[in-house]
């Protein structure tokens, strides 16, 4: 199942067209895209036989943050080996976490102000919460995951590291920041969850002052993660209590901008990928 939010309602997408879920359920599920974790067990016993058959073609364009108000953005870093030690630190014992501010939340195909010199990027596997977890063991928060999406964690590294003391939570939350999706893709509708492949490619002037049309900084791998899932929401559901629809950005692998001297420019394209999830493409402007 892939849960989608289409101009403010929840819909079902297959094969390029997407199903409206209050109408295909008879008012049962309603439209907004954050009842379907009131219940999503039943949810998901309900999308399994849904009928397709007044499924309607859609705009990527149309589609806006899968999971719009989440009562808690949770992020990861440091979280890839090879990313841990492209900056030259060593594997955390445990997760760094921080936020995303709920403004920055935005959907898949979006235009993204640069608001200064030091604009970085970060692919990322996005994780939603299904059901509430509170000192939940590995497996059992691993079975509270309602499903997947593509994220992107840009940054303003200005601000994110500005001294005395480090603003993650600010550098990373300007408008527009935190696009993920297309859809919450559930576990079935992948081969494995923990070995997919993530992408960033980037095109327009930072590519071109490489001679590049296409520029593609990271290309890793979800097996790569210090903290995989089951682990990581383990470990937060100790200290903190997770609701159905938090998410979780799980870290980006190695390759971003700043060790590289790179930072994004008005006229980049980045587009963001993870193998069975889809796509993100967003404009700096």
């Amino acid at each position: 199942m892939r849960l989608a939010n289409l101009r403010g309602r929840a819909v079902l997408l297959r094969d390029g067209t997407a199903l409206d879920v209050e109408r295909a359920s008879g008012g049962r599920f309603p439209a907004d895209p954050m009842a379907a974790f009131d219940d999503w067990s039943a949810f998901v016993e309900w999308a399994a036989d849904a009928d397709y058959s007044a499924a309607e073609p859609y705009a990527e364009e149309d589609l806006e943050a899968p999971v719009p108000h989440p009562r808690q953005v949770f992020a990861i870093g440091l979280n890839y080996r090879d990313h841990a030690k492209e900056a030259n630190l060593g594997f955390p014992d445990y997760p760094v976490v921080f936020t995303k501010f709920h403004s920055s939340l935005s959907g898949p195909v979006t235009d993204v102000t640069v608001p200064g010199a030091t604009m970085d990027y970060e692919a990322e596997l996005v994780v939603v919460v299904g059901r509430e977890l509170g000192h939940a063991d590995e497996a059992t928060a691993l079975a509270g995951v309602a499903g997947y999406a593509v994220g992107q964690d840009f940054s303003e590294r200005a601000v994110q590291q500005r001294p005395p003391a480090p603003q993650f939570s600010l550098g990373k939350s300007y408008p527009g920041f935190g696009p993920f999706g297309p859809a919450v893709v559930t576990a079935d509708e992948l081969t494995d969850p923990a070995a997919l492949g993530v992408r960033c490619a980037i095109t327009g002037p930072t590519a071109a002052d490489r001679g590049l049309e296409e520029w593609v900084p990271q290309e890793g791998n979800t097996r790569d993660l210090i903290f995989p899932v089951g682990p990581l929401l383990s470990y937060l559901s100790g200290i903190v209590t997770l609701y159905p629809g938090d998410i979780i950005f799980t870290g980006t692998p190695a390759g971003i901008g700043q060790p590289q001297g790179v930072a994004l420019q008005p006229g980049d394209v980045v587009t963001t990928s993870i193998e069975g999830l889809g796509q993100l493409v967003n404009t700096m402007v």
